[in-house]
């Protein structure tokens, strides 16, 4: 589109004193999955032409607005047709203005809105205060209220709690950049580059079949980067924070050796040394025993787990929280049977019990 034409489209969208415009090709569309401005920008997208081209277009937008979100198609002689994003495909024009999705949903807001609560002068006097350090149980509760979301399946909880996420991390970034120490741009370019370089099958020439050729060939780029890094040292299992829960630990362990072929062949492996594991738990005399072979034995149950593609920490975080709504079904007969949990005895308890396993609890 030529300067002309492109002052035409100007004029007729009204956009002659609008001061934030993105100005996009389609061809950056173009074998994209997201829209390549933010959102909270209006963007007039040019060169348009060609159906296949709508149909991209729509695809890509449709991953970040509404399908009701109404555009601006500018046609033949600068005729403006208003349409929402799922009547796009199929259209054909000049242009498309793609207004303003709202304050707010940009990724640069939400670093500018971080940045003003740690101003010196008008920012909030918590967010000012606080460091790494201080932030430290604050990432790991909301890491936990997240999990929860996600166990749950509950999407607004999800949603809410990943913005909740996302805050911590943007917060120490943004404490990080005021200290020297990083910036948000650096974390960003950190991992764009890690991720590319981890996946040379997608985005190099590297042939893989399956996941787990992936996983395998992971460990071999990680091994490389531990190498440049001057860590050649470090084992296959060295990178794991000690903080990780004990199962997740477990899992991700045997995870990682198995990557290598340090496996069993087949699971019939794994259930045999279930059963070795529950014979030496009854074989024990001293509780210091007792907790070594027990050890073991959570470490084999992981490992079935693993074999079984189940997360083990979910599964017995899983299990607490229904045990829990059970216990609190007894609980709840009881009182209506005005009794007391420690005056009824065991088969009273295991009564109320499978009431609630009949009734779904």
């Amino acid at each position: 589109m030529t300067v002309d034409e492109l002052s035409s489209v100007f004029s007729a969208l009204g956009l002659e004193s609008v001061s934030r415009l993105m100005l996009v090709d389609a061809a950056e569309f173009a074998g994209g999955h997201v829209p390549p401005f933010p959102p909270d920008a209006p963007a007039l997208v040019t060169g348009i032409g060609g159906l296949k081209g709508m149909a991209d277009i729509m695809q890509v937008l449709s991953s970040v607005y509404p399908q009701a979100f109404l555009l601006k198609l500018v046609g033949s002689e600068n005729r403006i047709v208003e349409i929402p994003l799922s009547g796009l495909s199929g259209q054909s024009g000049l242009a498309l203005f793609v207004p303003a999705l709202g304050k707010g949903s940009s990724f640069e807001a939400f670093q500018e809105i971080i940045a003003h609560l740690r101003a010196p002068e008008d920012g909030c006097p918590w967010d000012k205060e606080q460091t790494h350090h201080t932030l430290r149980k604050h990432l790991l509760e909301e890491s936990y209220e997240t999990l929860a979301a996600m166990d749950e399946e509950d999407v607004g909880k999800m949603r809410e709690e990943f913005g909740d996420l996302l805050l911590q991390v943007v917060l120490n970034a943004q404490i990080a950049s005021e200290s020297g120490e990083f910036t948000m741009a650096e974390v960003l370019t950190g991992i764009y580059n890690k991720l590319v370089r981890r996946h040379p099958h997608v985005f190099g020439e590297v042939q893989v079949d399956g996941v787990g050729e992936v996983l395998s060939n992971w460990e071999k780029i990680k091994a490389g980067e531990r190498k440049k890094d001057g860590d050649h040292e470090k084992g296959l299992l060295d990178g794991l924070p000690a903080a990780l829960p004990a199962l997740t630990q477990a899992q991700e362990f045997q995870s990682r050796a198995a990557r290598v072929g340090f496996d069993w062949p087949e699971i019939e492996g794994v259930l045999e040394k279930i059963k070795e594991e529950i014979d030496e738990v009854r074989a024990t005399s001293t509780p210091e025993e007792l907790s070594d072979e027990l050890g073991d034995l959570f470490f084999a149950l992981v490992n079935l787990a693993r074999w079984k593609k189940i997360d083990a920490e979910s599964a017995l975080r899983e299990a607490s929280l229904k045990f829990k709504r059970r216990f609190k079904h007894v609980e709840k007969r009881a009182r209506e049977l005005e009794r007391s949990l420690a005056e009824m005895n065991l088969q009273e308890l295991d009564a109320l019990w499978n009431e609630a396993k009949r009734q779904g609890v």
